[in-house]
Parts: C-alpha cells; structure tokens; sequence
C-alpha cells in the first residue's frame, strides 16, 4: 500500500518514477492557454488570505461544495472569506475520488509545503494561519508564486476590446523574466447570435472609432485590435465555441446584410448565422497565419444551464456541462476551406465530451501538411477530462492515432494562481503511461529516448509551436 500522495503518486513503476524524477519534474512550465487575471501579476498582488487565491472563480470547487449541500452564500455569496474557506475544509473529505481531492492537497503541497496533514474541518485552523503567514512574505506574492513554480510563460485571455495595459506594465519591466501575453479571444465577435452582439458592435466601433455599418468595417475594427494584440506579442488566439458552424462563405454584399439585419435587432436564419461565423473565422485565420498566431479552438461546452444561477451570478460560475451535439462535419468543412486557402495557421483542437476524442485525434492527422511538426494538435484533456481517466485517455488516443511524441504537452486553464501543480499531475500520469509501455514489453527501455520525450512534452514542444516566426 502507498502512502497518500507520496513521492512515487501515480507512479506505478520505477521506469516512471525516473522518468518523473530525473526528466518531468525538472522541466519549467509553458502554460499557454490561462485564465489569470493579468492584473493579479503586473501588480504582484499580495494575498490576505488563502481563501482569495484558492477559492475566487473556482468553479471546479463551487460545484463540489453545491454537490455537499454547501449554501450559495458561502460559495459565491457575501459571506466571509474565513467562512467560505471553512465550508471549503467540511467539503474536501467528501471529494475522495473527485480530482479536486487531489489538487486540493497537491496545491497545499507546492508551493506552501504542508504535507502529512489531510485538509479537512480538523487541521482548517492550523492551515489557515500557516499559509496567511506565508502569503504575507514576499516570495508568495503572485510573481512569487510563479518564480516557485518554474512558470517561464503564461498566455491570458483577452478580449478583443481590453486595453492590455498590464501587459504592458509586464513588458516595460526589466526585472520580470517570466513572459505573460495576451491570447484574442474574438468570441462576441463571431457569434452573430448572441442577444448582446449588437451592444459589442457598438462597443468595438466606439473602440476603434469606426463606424460598424458593413462587414468590411468589422474587418477594419478588427485588424485595428489584433494589431493591438501583436504590439503585445500576443502569440495564440482562443475560440470558444458551443456549436460548430459551417457554410460556404456568400458573396459581401449579403454577408453586409445579414450584420445589417442582425444590428436591426432582427432575429437571423441558421444559415445566415453558419455564413457569418464561417466567414469571420476563415478571414481571423488568415490573420494569424500572417502573423504567426496559433489558433485553439475549445469545442462544445453547454453553457448557463441553470437560468436562476445564470440570473444571479453571470457566466462561468459552475453552470456548465458536455454537449453531445455532433461536430465533425462542419468542423473538417471549416479546416478544409483554410487549407485551401492555404492559410490554416497551426492550430490546436480541444473537445470538452470525451465521445469525440477519437473524432478529433483523427481529425487533426487530415490537415497536417509537412511545414511544423504537429501544426495540427489534438489538445490535452480539457476542463471536465483534466482528471486522471481523462488524461490516461487522451495520451493514449493522441499516442494510437497520432504521434505523442509532437504533443505540446498541458495548460491549466484556470483562473487560480495555485493551479500549476496541474502540471505535476499531468507529468506523473504521463511518466507513468511510458512507464507502463516498458514494463508491458510495449516500449523500449530507454531511458535517454523516453526522457527526451518526457521533456519535450512537458515543456520543449510548446515553447517551439508557439514561437513567433522571428524567433
């Protein structure tokens, strides 16, 4: 029997465990695609509290405490951080075989070294002042927290009409030597179907002081903001999307008037809609391929189930699911029509219900053309599959189909400061999968050839796919 989260966690082999050891842990983080609060950073915020930095748009750790019966109050309501984190410690014993047990302890682990305790309603006070009196010292500010964490990149998410001016902060600052950068997240831009499209058309107009009448001054306002974006060095755009669209792109003159009918307050056919995201996205790839940009595409949420939910605390609060809705045809439609064109940049593809892994694990081997290795990427176990059958499934499925080896490796995708240890689990399972291909006579034991692997997934790959061309 193994002790609870000891050195050798999920390592099951001592293959993995050196694979782990001598290659893995020593890698730095390159977390492309985030959701910090850039803010939090350029400032080097200082936390009073571990319940600020552990607890704040964690919906992962909503859900569980609703699931325990924990009230909203204490969740995302007015109560006190002291109260939240202390409904936090009563829900975590409960969370056994939820990943968030996991994290939880992982997280108290690194980078605050509270081991040998498990976090619960008996050991909540201890732990509470500990990591208070850790978060008051300066190597546990958030650029603290990055440099102990070997963070060398993070890419934020960015709305097309954000300032960037902590990135610039960020970049202005000589003695900061980890990269933070903005990703284009053009989402309200290209979902025509939204209630508030027209309200963002104004907002973009007013932004880039044009006038949004027809397509072509869309396109204006939006080549002014991803040059915004580029003189940020912005490297990767991030596309939500919910449903899959795809129609052959019409003429201008009808593309002018589907916005037009849409800026009317007019209610669009399904076939406008399809002709309008299809369009917008098409003509974006062509701009990141100018610009050496890459394109992830996070495919299939259910978004803002709970409608009294939704009414009270808005989007992203712990309200989301799997959709089941089909995808690939108008997905290899879209793909296809920027290879074509010849302007599909590298492109990385995540699906949020696991019954369409293999879709996409097969999906992505169609456009890959010879020029970047890898160009385009079935992307790591996303938001509900972060766990470990999920990791195990998505490693094995790029490794079957694929060629694991190219694989640019994990992200956090979190808005937690303390949620690089995401990373660790990652790196673990996948040690622990090469390991077990040894021990199964299904890899060679080569530990040079695998370490170079293990690297290379874990932080080499990233950092080449997403370099700029000048780099």
């Amino acid at each position: 029997m193994k002790p609870f989260l000891a050195d050798n966690f999920l390592l099951n082999s001592p293959v993995a465990e050196q694979l782990y050891s001598d290659y893995a842990a020593k890698q730095p983080i390159y977390d492309y695609h985030s959701h910090l609060n850039p803010a939090e950073i350029a400032l080097d915020m200082r936390f009073d509290n571990i319940a600020q930095i552990w607890l704040q748009g964690d919906h992962y750790k909503w859900r569980a405490m609703r699931a325990a019966g924990v009230d909203e109050n204490k969740i995302t309501g007015t109560a006190s951080d002291k109260e939240k984190y202390l409904a936090w410690a009563k829900t975590v014993p409960l969370c056994i075989g939820n990943p968030s047990y996991h994290w939880t302890h992982m997280e108290l682990k690194r980078p605050f070294g509270i081991e040998g305790a498990l976090f619960g309603p008996e050991t909540a006070e201890q732990i509470w002042q500990q990591t208070s009196d850790m978060l008051s010292q300066p190597e546990f500010s958030a650029r603290g927290i990055l440099k102990q964490m070997n963070v060398k990149y993070i890419g934020t998410t960015d709305d097309p009409l954000s300032s960037l001016s902590h990135h610039q902060t960020m970049l202005d600052d000589a003695n900061f030597d980890i990269s933070i950068t903005p990703s284009w997240r053009p989402d309200k831009a290209f979902k025509i179907e939204l209630p508030d499209f027209a309200d963002y058309m104004q907002q973009l107009g007013e932004k880039t002081d044009i006038e949004i009448h027809r397509f072509s001054d869309l396109l204006a306002a939006l080549t002014q903001r991803i040059e915004h974006f580029e003189a940020h060095q912005c490297r990767t755009a991030d596309h939500g999307i919910e449903n899959m669209r795809f129609a052959e792109v019409p003429s201008e003159a009808i593309l002018d008037s589907i916005l037009q009918k849409r800026l009317a307050g007019e209610t669009l056919s399904e076939l406008e809609t399809d002709q309008f995201f299809t369009a917008v996205n098409v003509w974006l790839a062509e701009q990141y391929c100018r610009l050496g940009w890459v394109l992830q595409m996070h495919i299939g949420p259910q978004r803002n189930n709970s409608s009294r939910v939704f009414a009270k605390f808005g989007a992203d609060a712990g309200c989301d699911s799997m959709s089941d809705k089909p995808f690939s045809a108008p997905l290899g439609r879209l793909l296809d029509t920027m290879d074509i064109n010849n302007t599909l940049p590298k492109t990385i593809l995540y699906a949020i219900n696991p019954a369409a892994n293999e879709m996409l694990a097969t999906m992505v081997g169609n456009f890959n053309d010879g020029s970047v290795a890898g160009k385009v990427q079935f992307g790591s176990a996303w938001w509900f599959n972060d766990q470990k059958d999920g990791m195990q499934r998505q490693l094995e499925q790029v490794a079957q189909l694929g060629l694991l080896s190219q694989f640019v490796g994990m992200l956090t995708d979190s808005r937690s400061l303390l949620s690089f240890t995401r990373h660790e689990y990652f790196r673990r399972i996948l040690c622990n999968k090469l390991g077990d291909w040894v021990m199964d006579g299904e890899a060679p034991h080569d530990i040079e050839l695998l370490g170079n692997m293990v690297n290379n997934i874990c932080y080499n790959n990233s950092k080449q796919f997403f370099a700029k061309p000048h780099e």
